[in-house]
């Protein structure tokens, strides 16, 4: 009987200290906007000239994280033609995506603008709350938190169902070392002209936080498309030196229909 005792308790204690170190409450997502195969092509201009291009590709993976399934999102950002002889830029970014939860596993960022280099790989450890920064210093998180590329996807499964002008959306988002919420603040509805047509879209203005770059809402505007995708089509950036505007030129793999153009 004393055996059998111990026994139970020995199998209730590891089943406790199991249970208790397994994360309970990540997150689930409804992601009706996106897809693997889904690639985004952007153009950036400065001015009435090109200026670099951006590409967001979304690819399947093998790659588990804390054994849940994956979605690969790679950015690539460059300069074109005649910036390269002044100020090349060869930037690129990757984030593990959690399926289910649309948050971030692992984050890798190589930058190389000008000469100027960072170099980062995150380690998202959600079950214990942390972020491991690769460099030997681990950071306190809100599980479910995002990173550069990851809240550009986390921002297109935000319901738009019902809502308001002011309405402001935010979550937490961890770069540079840094937790911070990351709060956007939808303004209305507009139809707007690019190069590749017309689009019904929500316009978006990000709200401003003292020590960023950015010092007005009116310094930076996006528009995203009135579709199930929520595609942001063109940004617009008030920078000292001008405007810096990146718009959609090129998209394929699609999870839904784009109805938004016109």
């Amino acid at each position: 009987m004393k055996t059998k005792l111990l026994f139970t308790c020995s199998m209730l204690a590891g089943l406790f200290l199991f249970i208790s170190s397994t994360p309970q409450n990540l997150p689930l997502v409804e992601n009706d906007a996106f897809q693997v195969g889904e690639k985004l092509r952007y153009r950036i201009t400065y001015g009435f000239m090109d200026a670099g291009e951006a590409i967001l590709e979304l690819k399947s993976t093998s790659k588990k994280g804390n054994g849940r399934e994956l979605i690969h999102a790679v950015g690539i950002g460059r300069t074109l033609g005649g910036f390269n002889s002044f100020y090349k830029v060869e930037d690129r970014y990757e984030t593990y995506l959690d399926k289910k939860g649309i948050f971030p596993w692992f984050f890798v960022r190589r930058v190389d603008e000008g000469g100027y280099k960072i170099k980062q790989d995150y380690y998202f450890n959600h079950d214990k709350l942390k972020v491991d920064n690769g460099s030997g210093k681990t950071f306190k998180v809100p599980v479910g938190v995002q990173d550069m590329i990851s809240s550009f996807y986390y921002a297109r499964t935000l319901k738009m169902n019902g809502a308001k002008k002011g309405k402001i959306f935010e979550f937490p988002c961890f770069m540079d070392d840094e937790l911070y919420k990351l709060k956007i603040k939808y303004v209305g509805d507009e139809e707007i002209k690019i190069r590749k047509g017309k689009f019904k879209c929500h316009k978006f203005v990000p709200v401003v936080q003292t020590g960023r770059y950015f010092k007005s809402e009116e310094d930076v505007n996006f528009w995203v498309t009135s579709d199930k995708n929520k595609i942001p089509v063109l940004v617009r950036a008030k920078i000292p030196v001008g405007i810096v505007k990146m718009h959609l030129v090129e998209w394929s793999g699609l999870k839904n229909e784009l109805s938004s153009k016109q």
